[in-house]
């Protein structure tokens, strides 16, 4: 946590500086009020994080012509944080403003156009559209390939996002395939410790949970909660998936009172960082009833 208030408080003096020194509407403003956001962003404070990213958009707006990718970036950033927070027509609406961005103002195989492509693909998979989510995740593969190295982040980004789709299309096999691969490159490419390495586990860990395999789940489950516990502030969402894959672990092999102990801690961060009527809290909260009831 310390990490996250350290960088809070340096961007927030490098803002003061900016704003003594600079017009209201110079870019390097948006820049700094981007990073402020960026930073709400990745501690789960979801409303600061839209807060500082509109303020970014607003100067960018005023100071740049319209097709510059600083605006796509700008977008990309806005959707992000609603697709977060699981308004998924206003992620789509932004993240496919930046895709126009940056389809007239970059090269074909530019990364980032295969992120806009990811994006949009994330998008659709959360609203359970699958066969659109494969389509853009496909389209943004393709690019990842042409223009990185065979171990770069990215292309492990990618891999799991595809096999994420065939794991909600119940095709196990073809998702552990895809989700080995990433776990590969991470493995190669990170510290041990790295988040990033966690959403690998946590991922390899839901498909044996889908086929019923509940000790393989909770192995590859805390191997990433181990990470996420060192890595993220102690009511950061992304804890609450953990606990909440936990439980649904211990449910499934009849240890109900160790399932309920993990859900509640699941639904009480959840319910701190994400709206009310948010899918996972409703889910969280059928799973901690459904214990209740065998218990």
């Amino acid at each position: 946590m310390g990490d996250y208030s350290k960088a809070l408080e340096f961007y927030e003096k490098a803002h003061q500086i900016y704003k003594k020194a600079l017009p209201p509407n110079h870019p390097s403003l948006a820049t700094s009020y981007n990073n402020i956001g960026g930073v709400y962003h990745d501690m789960g404070d979801y409303s600061k994080a839209l807060e500082f990213y509109e303020k970014a958009h607003q100067a960018y707006e005023k100071a740049l012509p319209p097709n510059h990718p600083s605006l796509a970036t700008s977008y990309n950033n806005i959707g992000l944080v609603y697709n977060n927070m699981g308004d998924y027509s206003k992620a789509l609406e932004f993240y496919e403003k930046s895709l126009k961005i940056r389809e007239k103002a970059l090269p074909p195989n530019h990364p980032d156009l295969a992120t806009s492509n990811d994006n949009i693909g994330l998008v659709y998979n959360n609203m359970g559209d699958y066969s659109k989510a494969l389509e853009f995740y496909e389209k943004a593969h393709k690019i990842y390939e042409k223009a990185l190295p065979p171990n770069h982040l990215d292309l492990a980004i990618s891999y799991n996002n595809i096999g994420s789709v065939y794991d909600d299309m119940k095709d196990y096999s073809k998702a552990l395939e895809f989700y080995e691969k990433a776990r590969k490159i991470y493995e190669k490419a990170l510290p041990p410790n790295h988040p990033d390495l966690a959403i690998s586990y946590n991922n390899i860990g839901l498909v044996y949970d889908d086929m019923d395999d509940y000790s393989k789940a909770l192995e590859f489950y805390e191997k990433a909660h181990k990470i996420k516990e060192k890595a993220l502030p102690p009511n950061h969402p992304s804890l609450a998936t953990s606990y909440n894959n936990i439980g649904a672990a211990y449910s499934g092999k009849g240890d109900y009172s160790k399932a309920l102990s993990f859900l509640e801690k699941a639904l009480s961060i959840w319910q701190k960082s994400l709206s009310s009527n948010h899918p996972n809290i409703r889910k969280v909260t059928n799973s901690i009833d459904n214990v209740k009831k065998k218990m």
